[in-house]
């Protein structure tokens, strides 16, 4: 089944880049309706632009009240007909007027193993903290800040020689095969959520 997608971004929209590449090679079957930058000098605007998606852009006065930034995105998103919401380095906080007009249907993808390292400083926080192995998380988004539900993880080693850039570079490369990968599993309908026994939402991927 295919599923539609609105894209949430702040910058150079890489991940944005890697679904609409899965997209045009069939390794995801999915479009996507809407992107929106909270920048409207963001570059991912031009690659929307190029893969001739539609694009909001909104300036730094409309998020000076960010209900009615988020009021506005999810009516946005809703007259697109996206199915899902998927935050792609887009660098604010997403409220309630998106979370509950896409109720469990908001991604986000974070730069370490949550729950370690959450924030916006996921690859420097592993990095200086001296851990052997960090990697990507693609999770769903809820009102908690890089706390909900997970979806899918890979691990990234770091290396005795690296670099916070080198280490930056192969964490890129993991999200842009694990976010496109990850929904594809969505719209194959293999993704569920359910309660586990500490009472906490847990999500379930069929294997079949």
């Amino acid at each position: 089944m295919s599923i539609r997608l609105g894209v949430l971004i702040s910058g150079s929209g890489t991940n944005l880049q890697a679904i609409i590449d899965a997209i045009a090679d069939g390794s995801l079957d999915a479009s996507v309706g809407l992107v929106v930058s909270s920048r409207p000098d963001a570059y991912g605007l031009k690659r929307a632009h190029a893969a001739g998606i539609p694009v909001m852009a909104l300036s730094r006065e409309v998020y000076e009240n960010p209900l009615t930034a988020d009021e506005v995105i999810a009516g946005a998103l809703r007259d697109a007909g996206v199915d899902y919401v998927v935050m792609a380095g887009y660098m604010r906080k997403v409220h309630e007027p998106v979370l509950l007009a896409f109720e469990n249907r908001v991604l986000n993808i974070h730069p370490a193993l949550l729950p370690s390292f959450p924030g916006a400083h996921g690859i420097a926080d592993a990095f200086f903290a001296g851990v052997k192995v960090t990697g990507v998380t693609v999770h769903i988004a809820n009102e908690n800040y890089d706390q909900g539900p997970i979806i899918a993880q890979r691990a990234v080693e770091i290396l005795p020689d690296d670099t916070l850039d080198t280490l930056e570079a192969r964490i890129h490369e993991v999200e842009h095969e694990l976010y496109p990968a990850t929904l594809q599993l969505l719209a194959e309908g293999r993704v569920s959520l359910q309660v586990n026994e500490r009472g906490r939402v847990v999500t379930v991927i069929d294997k079949v």
